[in-house]
């Protein structure tokens, strides 16, 4: 025995105010009840069902121990928005993703990710703990001397200090690194040479 039912579903609320046209299609939240069902915005979900949202906020801590304008270069080499944001917003250094992370230094050894829980954030998130995990892996601390400065050889140069207190001196101009710490030279002269790369790719030919 075959039994054909139709199912129909109703548009109410603000999905209603405004009648399809044939073949247009109707956005909203589907709710089923006993055997009825009914389209209507996300709004109006709390009006005509016992149901409700919430807007969920997550945050992570990551030990991050480089320099924190060093984080927001590498991010810009990946995401098309990274903005800083005011210090009466942030309460401290901070910049966003999209609009949809917020990136925070919190100390010399910690960084925090702000973001709403969607699937969008989410995976902007999983790119940025990725990209911090591994400049914790393969750069040193670089700290750039300050701008201030009298424009002195000092200006071209970059000063990378290692866990065990280790320093390295970097000419930014020519490439030349100077340590008594062969792995850390080696390291610096490494993620250098990355930094160039990643600012300076080699163009596509011409067809």
């Amino acid at each position: 025995m075959y039994f054909n039912s139709e199912k129909m579903e109703k548009t109410i609320g603000r999905v209603a105010k405004k009648t399809p046209e044939v073949s247009e299609t109707v956005s909203g939240l589907l709710v089923k009840k006993a055997f009825t069902y009914q389209i209507m915005a996300l709004d109006d979900l709390h009006v005509f069902s016992q149901l409700s949202t919430t807007n969920i906020s997550q945050r992570i801590t990551i030990a991050y121990t480089g320099a924190f304008g060093v984080l927001k270069h590498r991010l810009k080499q990946i995401f098309e928005s990274v903005e800083s944001l005011p210090d009466e917003e942030s309460e401290g250094q901070a910049f966003g993703v999209h609009e949809r992370l917020t990136v925070k230094y919190e100390s010399e050894k910690h960084i925090s990710l702000h973001w709403r829980l969607d699937p969008i954030s989410d995976m902007v998130s999983d790119s940025v703990v990725a990209l911090v995990l591994n400049i914790g892996r393969e750069i040193p601390k670089v700290a750039v001397e300050s701008e201030e400065a009298t424009k002195t050889e000092e200006e071209n140069n970059y000063k990378a200090e290692s866990v065990d207190g280790s320093v390295a001196h970097l000419d930014k101009q020519s490439g030349n690194v100077e340590s008594e710490n062969e792995s850390l030279k080696e390291r610096v002269r490494v993620a250098f040479q990355r930094i160039q790369n990643a600012m300076k790719p080699i163009p596509l030919s011409v067809s």
